[in-house]
């Protein structure tokens, strides 16, 4: 959740002509991560969470990428890269431990 707040903030600052564009991917694929796990938490079959998790992981990557244009068009400087690709990185990890965990269930 705090990787969706920072995202926002974040984006904020992009060019107006982008709300439809970057920023509009960008908030889209950050709020896909939380919403992905919490669904698949809400599903009744383990099978049914890992391949929700796996799409979290797949908004993560989008997510990390989408920072990293954002940096390359100058929309965020360097600070705000790395705290985006930090919390990102953290959640890649939580995440990858939760699947791991899981399909050790399985």
């Amino acid at each position: 959740m705090d990787l969706v707040a920072d995202t926002y903030k974040m984006s904020k600052r992009f060019p107006k002509d982008e709300l439809y564009g970057l920023t509009s991917q960008l908030r889209r694929a950050a709020v896909s991560v939380p919403s992905n796990i919490a669904e698949g938490h809400g599903r009744k079959h383990l099978g049914e969470y890992l391949h929700h998790l796996s799409i979290a992981n797949g908004s993560l990557m989008e997510l990390e990428t989408q920072v990293q244009i954002a940096f390359r068009l100058e929309y965020l400087n360097a600070e705000d890269q790395d705290v985006l690709l930090h919390r990102t990185a953290d959640v890649g990890r939580m995440l990858a431990g939760l699947i791991s965990s899981l399909r050790r269930r399985r």
